[in-house]
């Protein structure tokens, strides 16, 4: 019987950045908890991130961007998304003075700041912020690593590209306490530690995209890795087996060791 799609949930784009840096012990990624009372993934261990705003494909912000050659009005806002996210829920800002080649540091960070909050509340827009600070935002920064699409039939879908980005050497990355309650720089098999022990949760394409960050021991060896990789969009199909294991089924091209997975990790609704 064929699937009634009258039924499905149209997935609402979003922005994930993976925010790296080198730790004493191998590469670090930066996660945030998120609010046990957020409507998606509550509770969850999660990267920086957040659904496209109406705002970000706006085409004016591409004079006051680095790295737009050869993106659509889709990419192009994906990206704005993705940088508009990490200043507002971390604090971390991929922009430079314009005429500048470094990127904002922490005295300058400060200063701004208070921009981010007005971001997050539509008081602001982006055009304004980057007209009034004479900014120019680094997407050059950022590397496509995954895409995922939630599976159909969930009630809350999401369309999300994962950025891989180096962190700037003079930003402090921190939860912003409202959406996000508590963060870390971590390793990522210590994070993949941490949830298979239960003391952390995590949803299933974060999971994922942690072991394939984990296969990298440096931020150059991960950064040269995803240049040469091609992203292959990923919608999971759950199945269930013939003894009622769960599984998610994804394609082998995709990247990630396999096309069948066992659902040990809870649903993010």
């Amino acid at each position: 019987m064929e699937a009634d799609n009258s039924t499905l949930v149209t997935a609402t784009p979003a922005s994930t950045m993976m925010l790296v840096r080198d730790g004493a012990a191998g590469i670090e990624v930066f996660m945030v908890v998120r609010h046990h009372k957020i409507a998606f993934a509550p509770g969850a261990m999660v990267f920086p991130g957040g659904k496209v705003d109406a705002g970000d494909s706006d085409p004016r912000l591409r004079q006051f961007c680095v790295g737009v050659e050869g993106l659509d009005d889709s990419a192009f806002g994906i990206r704005i998304a993705g940088v508009r996210e990490a200043f507002e829920e971390c604090g971390v800002l991929f922009a430079r003075r314009r005429g500048d080649t470094r990127m904002l540091g922490r005295d300058c960070l400060s200063k701004i700041n208070p921009w981010a909050s007005r971001l997050h509340s539509g008081a602001a827009s982006m055009l304004e912020f980057l007209k009034a600070e004479k900014l120019e935002l680094g997407l050059e920064t950022m590397i496509p690593f995954a895409h995922w699409v939630t599976p159909v039939h969930i009630p809350k879908r999401f369309d999300t590209h994962f950025f891989l980005a180096l962190a700037p050497s003079d930003q402090d990355a921190l939860h912003d306490g409202t959406e996000s309650v508590d963060s870390a720089w971590l390793r990522p098999r210590e994070i993949l530690d941490q949830a298979d022990a239960g003391s952390v949760r995590l949803v299933f394409a974060t999971r994922l995209n942690l072991e394939k960050l984990s296969k990298s021991t440096s931020v150059e060896e991960a950064l040269c890795l995803a240049r040469r990789s091609r992203v292959v969009r990923v919608q999971p199909e759950i199945i269930s087996t013939t003894d009622g294991v769960r599984q998610l089924t994804i394609p082998m091209e995709a990247g990630y060791g396999g096309t069948h997975f066992i659902l040990t990790d809870k649903p993010a609704m």
